[in-house]
């Protein structure tokens, strides 16, 4: 089997993966998924897509992350991991579809307009 390579994207994140036959390992940034998301809520996110398709333990996965928060780069690396799988094997594709696992969540910070203190935030109005 050869090396599949991903992207996956999440608000400011992006997420490169590499995937390929192994024991289960999960590399993120050359360090560990336990070392790098100390957060049991992010780890969970991360295996989704190879907990529903039983693939746990099966594939080596190795990711460089960058940018955003670790929610919005641990949705990033869903993204990206539910891609390969998708690659690997076209059977895979209708069950993460349905849980949603293949599609880029395009909400994005919006941006600071002028004349207002943040996004829609306008400053405090003094009628004296």
């Amino acid at each position: 089997m050869e090396v599949i390579n991903k992207i996956g994207r999440r608000k400011t994140s992006v997420a490169r993966l590499y995937l390929n036959a192994g024991n289960g390992n999960i590399s993120i940034n050359g360090r560990t998924l336990e070392d790098y998301f100390p957060s049991e809520i992010h780890k969970i996110i991360i295996k989704q897509p190879l907990v529903l398709i039983e693939a746990d333990g099966k594939y080596d996965i190795k990711v460089n992350v960058n940018g955003g928060g670790f929610k919005g780069q641990a949705e990033a690396i869903r993204l990206a991991v539910s891609r390969a799988l998708c690659e690997l094997d076209e059977e895979n594709r209708p069950p993460l579809k349905k849980e949603g696992f293949l599609t880029r969540d395009p909400r994005m910070v919006e941006r600071k307009k002028y004349g207002r203190r943040k996004a829609r935030r306008r400053f405090q109005f003094s009628k004296r």
